[in-house]
């Protein structure tokens, strides 16, 4: 029989500890031998640091990629997404289309964005072609952004982000919201990620309004519930939450299931696209997996827009739902992590059986598309047509998604 797993973490949490404790697995300390170590970001950098990190076993695994900061924070992430731009403008490829107003077709999904100092003048060129805009500034590394119009700031070491603020969100009860969206991903090359079915909508406790005088607001503007937990209309019942399931009914209900399902398909090319753009410069260590917080915001358009991507997603639980959402989150995600909760082995095939998904579905299978892509290939070659009999099944791989490109 197979000893049982060893697990370490330095987050407190009850909905990690529980899941722990259901699979019968030892705690030790992070100084005894150990198998999975649920860590922070802080612990991460040392774990794989040059100077003070080790030499991870075949039978460890960690929650983090060593670099994951390629992603998840902003400036890096902005910067990885244009050179993914200009990568396939460079080859020729139909995704970097761009339209008459040079637009990028199908690559224009991140807000346009700056970072200061580094990047004042082209901001300064951009400003003054619309100098009514509104933009929303934010420390790099750091959370909770900064709604303005003005710019008279002196800019010091300190580097920021600074970003084109979606004045125009979609509102529902008068109200703005953002999506928390969790994506699961266990290898970058090739690219093998997961959506989880049960994420969220984010609500601002007062009704929305672009009026300058509300611009300091944070009510009305930041959806975090660090920040919407202190207002006065906040509810602790259903901490200004609501499911994406009800979200997509909403809206089916108010702009038509056809509308709907395109915006769900553009969210989930958004995040494919997003996870594409960083994973060249990813370090893919066999040791590691990473459960990111997407945040998404949808305009009055119904376009969505990937605001930022978290890499330890709060697991704090603001309500009774939230507690069991989170804690349902972090079993399907070890469910798939570590088989039948068994010894971590690294050298796993990472292709578990759809039984144990639990709410995670397949978003994209880099392996599967490119064998696809290579029977299509070979069949177009010996001039076989796929027919209508190959068209469904295109649709039927699509279900599955795993061929999002």
């Amino acid at each position: 029989m197979a000893g049982k797993v060893k697990w370490v973490t330095d987050i407190e949490k009850s909905v990690l500890i529980n899941n722990f404790e259901k699979r019968e697995w030892i705690q030790v300390t992070e100084n005894e031998d150990w198998n999975f170590y649920w860590m922070s970001i802080q612990t991460i950098r040392n774990v794989f640091s040059v100077d003070t990190g080790y030499r991870l076993s075949d039978d460890q695994m960690v929650n983090h990629f060593p670099n994951h900061y390629e992603l998840t924070r902003k400036d890096l992430m902005i910067k990885n997404i244009k050179r993914y731009r200009k990568e396939l403008e460079k080859e020729g490829s139909p995704l970097a289309e761009k339209d008459e107003n040079g637009k990028y077709i199908y690559l224009d999904f991140v807000p346009v964005t700056f970072m200061l100092p580094a990047d004042y003048n082209l901001f300064v060129e951009e400003f003054r072609k619309n100098p009514s805009s509104t933009w929303i500034m934010k420390p790099c590394g750091k959370a909770q952004g900064k709604v303005t119009k003005d710019f008279n700031i002196t800019l010091g070491k300190e580097a920021y982000v600074i970003s084109l603020y979606i004045d125009n969100p979609l509102l529902i009860g008068g109200k703005k919201f953002d999506l928390r969206l969790y994506v699961l991903v266990t290898t970058y090359r090739p690219l093998k990620c997961y959506m989880y079915k049960l994420g969220f909508c984010r609500f601002c406790t007062v009704k929305y309004t672009p009026s300058t005088s509300e611009l300091d607001n944070m009510f009305v503007h930041l959806t975090n519930v660090a920040i919407q937990k202190h207002g006065d209309d906040y509810n602790h019942v259903h901490g200004g939450k609501w499911t994406v399931s009800n979200l997509g009914l909403y809206l089916e209900s108010t702009r038509g299931k056809e509308v709907t399902s395109r915006l769900f398909d553009q969210i989930h090319w958004i995040v494919v696209q997003s996870l594409k753009a960083v994973a060249p410069v990813m370090n893919n260590d066999k040791h590691c997996f990473e459960c990111y917080g997407y945040d998404i915001i949808i305009d009055d358009k119904l376009k969505p827009w990937l605001i930022e991507v978290n890499a330890s997603p709060s697991l704090t639980s603001s309500t009774a739902n939230d507690r069991i959402l989170k804690y349902n989150l972090i079993n399907d995600t070890l469910n798939i992590v570590t088989p039948n909760g068994d010894i971590p082995d690294c050298r796993w095939n990472r292709s578990p059986p759809r039984e144990a998904l639990g709410n995670y579905q397949v978003l994209y299978d880099e392996e599967q598309a490119q064998s696809e892509n290579t029977e299509r290939d070979l069949r177009s070659r010996s001039g076989q047509s796929l027919g209508s009999k190959g068209t469904k099944g295109s649709a039927a791989v699509r279900s599955t998604a795993a061929t999002w490109k």
